[in-house]
């Protein structure tokens, strides 16, 4: 997800775009402790993602 997308994204959206990444991110590292994933950068960039939508929610409380 582009750092443009996520500034378009309302607040509540944003905070449930957090809530459904990081289900996905735990549901991908318990895949992966089992059996190994085709492509285990897909974690650090869900890692990357978590940290972008949470900068983003940051900032917005700090302006408010």
């Amino acid at each position: 997800m582009k750092n443009a997308e996520i500034i378009e994204l309302a607040d509540n959206e944003l905070v449930e775009k957090i809530q459904t990444e990081k289900a996905n991110y735990a549901q991908m590292l318990l895949n992966h402790s089992i059996s190994p994933l085709e492509n285990p950068t897909l974690i650090k960039a869900a890692r990357r993602t978590i940290a972008r939508l949470m900068t983003e929610l940051r900032k917005r409380e700090l302006n408010k």
